[in-house]
């Protein structure tokens, strides 16, 4: 499923930035057009991210078989979702709202970063202590 999504997230990250550019350029100011860039840029670095996990999870090693390691994957769809999704649909439906949902994705994407860093640090030490 963590495949599936990252792999859909990436699609829409291409979609939307093909959108902006050839649609939503000309009629949304120099800022708002800054920000749509910036939402398509983290979605599709963490789209990457996602498939990479998703990748992982579905390979025949245990250690991506983990709880831990599937939740790292979710939340990185959500605060991608959260973080992106909410400036695309504050500029492109005109609800200013919206970006207030925004910092709470970057923070969801930051803990995702963190706890993928503390994956990382328990594989790594799990690892070395066969030996």
């Amino acid at each position: 499923m963590i495949l599936i999504l990252g792999a859909f997230i990436g699609f829409f990250s291409v979609f939307f930035g093909a959108y902006t550019e050839h649609s939503l350029r000309e009629i949304v100011s120099e800022e708002h057009f800054r920000q749509l860039m910036t939402g398509i840029r983290y979605n599709q670095i963490n789209s990457v991210m996602i498939c990479a996990i998703g990748i992982a999870n579905l390979s025949k090693f245990n250690l991506f078989e983990s709880r831990f390691f599937k939740v790292i994957g979710f939340l990185f769809i959500i605060g991608t979702i959260m973080f992106s999704f909410s400036i695309y649909a504050s500029i492109t439906f005109g609800i200013p709202q919206l970006v207030y949902i925004t910092p709470v994705g970057g923070v969801t994407i930051m803990i995702s970063w963190v706890s993928l860093m503390i994956f990382g640090m328990l594989a790594y030490k799990k690892k070395f202590s066969n030996f």
